[in-house]
Protein backbone atom coordinates (compact mmCIF):
# COMPACT_ATOMS: atom_id res chain seq x y z
CA UNK A 1 0.00 0.00 0.00
CA UNK A 2 1.35 3.45 -0.92
CA UNK A 3 2.03 6.16 1.66
CA UNK A 4 -0.88 8.16 0.22
CA UNK A 5 -3.30 5.25 0.67
CA UNK A 6 -2.06 4.70 4.24
CA UNK A 7 -2.47 8.40 5.00
CA UNK A 8 -6.03 8.42 3.66
CA UNK A 9 -6.94 5.47 5.89
CA UNK A 10 -5.34 7.14 8.90
CA UNK A 11 -7.26 10.39 8.36
CA UNK A 12 -10.59 8.59 7.96
CA UNK A 13 -9.97 6.51 11.09
CA UNK A 14 -8.89 9.62 13.01
CA UNK A 15 -12.01 11.58 12.03
CA UNK A 16 -14.31 8.64 12.85
CA UNK A 17 -12.58 8.12 16.22
CA UNK A 18 -12.93 11.76 17.23
CA UNK A 19 -16.17 12.96 15.67
CA UNK A 20 -18.34 9.83 15.58
CA UNK A 21 -17.02 7.65 18.41
CA UNK A 22 -15.85 10.53 20.65
CA UNK A 23 -12.98 8.38 21.90
CA UNK A 24 -10.55 11.08 23.04
CA UNK A 25 -7.98 8.67 24.45
CA UNK A 26 -7.76 6.84 21.12
CA UNK A 27 -7.81 10.15 19.21
CA UNK A 28 -4.62 11.21 21.00
CA UNK A 29 -2.87 8.47 19.00
CA UNK A 30 -3.82 10.21 15.74
CA UNK A 31 -3.19 13.90 16.55
CA UNK A 32 0.26 15.20 17.45
CA UNK A 33 0.67 17.02 20.78
CA UNK A 34 2.27 19.77 18.63
CA UNK A 35 -0.70 19.85 16.21
CA UNK A 36 -0.95 23.13 14.29
CA UNK A 37 -4.50 24.39 13.74
CA UNK A 38 -5.17 26.87 10.91
CA UNK A 39 -8.98 26.86 11.17
CA UNK A 40 -10.59 30.17 12.10
CA UNK A 41 -13.24 28.19 14.03
CA UNK A 42 -11.03 26.05 16.29
CA UNK A 43 -8.76 27.04 19.15
CA UNK A 44 -5.05 26.20 18.82
CA UNK A 45 -3.60 22.73 19.06
CA UNK A 46 -4.96 19.26 19.63
CA UNK A 47 -6.69 20.34 22.83
CA UNK A 48 -8.53 23.12 20.98
CA UNK A 49 -9.90 20.56 18.54
CA UNK A 50 -10.83 18.10 21.28
CA UNK A 51 -12.53 20.82 23.33
CA UNK A 52 -14.57 21.94 20.32
CA UNK A 53 -15.68 18.35 19.78
CA UNK A 54 -16.59 17.91 23.46
CA UNK A 55 -18.92 20.89 23.12
CA UNK A 56 -20.71 19.62 20.01
CA UNK A 57 -24.02 17.77 20.39
CA UNK A 58 -23.79 14.03 20.94
CA UNK A 59 -25.99 13.68 17.85
CA UNK A 60 -23.21 14.93 15.52
CA UNK A 61 -22.42 12.63 12.59
CA UNK A 62 -19.36 12.94 10.35
CA UNK A 63 -19.48 11.41 6.86
CA UNK A 64 -16.67 11.50 4.35
CA UNK A 65 -16.96 11.75 0.60
CA UNK A 66 -14.16 12.30 -1.88
CA UNK A 67 -10.68 11.90 -0.43
CA UNK A 68 -7.36 12.67 -2.12
CA UNK A 69 -3.76 12.44 -1.04
CA UNK A 70 -0.49 13.76 -2.34
CA UNK A 71 2.73 13.29 -0.42
CA UNK A 72 2.04 14.02 3.25
CA UNK A 73 -1.22 15.89 2.55
CA UNK A 74 -4.75 14.48 2.61
CA UNK A 75 -7.84 16.39 1.53
CA UNK A 76 -11.29 15.08 2.39
CA UNK A 77 -14.74 16.40 1.47
CA UNK A 78 -17.12 15.72 4.32
CA UNK A 79 -20.40 16.52 6.05
CA UNK A 80 -20.96 17.33 9.72
CA UNK A 81 -24.70 16.80 10.24
CA UNK A 82 -26.94 16.88 13.31
CA UNK A 83 -24.52 19.49 14.67
CA UNK A 84 -27.06 21.59 16.56
CA UNK A 85 -27.07 24.29 13.89
CA UNK A 86 -29.70 25.17 11.30
CA UNK A 87 -27.82 23.25 8.58
CA UNK A 88 -25.19 20.57 8.22
CA UNK A 89 -21.69 21.85 7.57
CA UNK A 90 -19.94 20.79 4.40
CA UNK A 91 -16.19 20.77 4.86
CA UNK A 92 -13.04 20.37 2.91
CA UNK A 93 -10.41 19.41 5.45
CA UNK A 94 -6.74 19.40 4.52
CA UNK A 95 -4.35 17.69 6.88
CA UNK A 96 -0.62 17.17 6.84
CA UNK A 97 0.79 14.02 8.35
CA UNK A 98 4.25 13.12 9.60
CA UNK A 99 5.00 9.46 10.22
CA UNK A 100 1.29 8.60 10.27
CA UNK A 101 0.31 11.35 12.75
CA UNK A 102 -1.87 14.39 11.95
CA UNK A 103 0.34 17.43 12.53
CA UNK A 104 -1.39 20.32 10.72
CA UNK A 105 -4.92 21.23 9.56
CA UNK A 106 -6.75 23.71 7.31
CA UNK A 107 -10.44 23.76 6.43
CA UNK A 108 -13.12 25.42 4.36
CA UNK A 109 -16.65 25.22 5.82
CA UNK A 110 -20.03 26.09 4.37
CA UNK A 111 -23.63 25.51 5.42
CA UNK A 112 -25.20 22.78 3.31
CA UNK A 113 -27.64 24.11 0.73
CA UNK A 114 -31.15 22.73 0.37
CA UNK A 115 -32.89 22.10 -2.94
CA UNK A 116 -34.63 25.45 -2.49
CA UNK A 117 -31.42 27.41 -1.84
CA UNK A 118 -29.09 25.76 -4.35
CA UNK A 119 -28.54 27.97 -7.40
CA UNK A 120 -26.97 25.02 -9.24
CA UNK A 121 -29.78 22.61 -8.42
CA UNK A 122 -27.16 20.07 -7.35
CA UNK A 123 -26.49 18.77 -3.82
CA UNK A 124 -23.26 19.83 -2.15
CA UNK A 125 -22.59 16.37 -0.70
CA UNK A 126 -23.66 12.97 -1.94
CA UNK A 127 -26.35 12.43 -4.52
CA UNK A 128 -29.35 13.91 -2.70
CA UNK A 129 -30.25 17.07 -0.88
CA UNK A 130 -30.70 16.78 2.89
CA UNK A 131 -34.12 15.56 3.98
Amino acid sequence: MSTQEKNKRIVLEAFDTLFNRRDYAAAENFWSPQYIQHSAHIAPGREGLFELTRNLPDTLVYEHGVIMAEGDFVMVHGRFSRNGGPAALIAVDIVRLENGILVEHWDVLQDEATAETSASGQPMFGERFPG
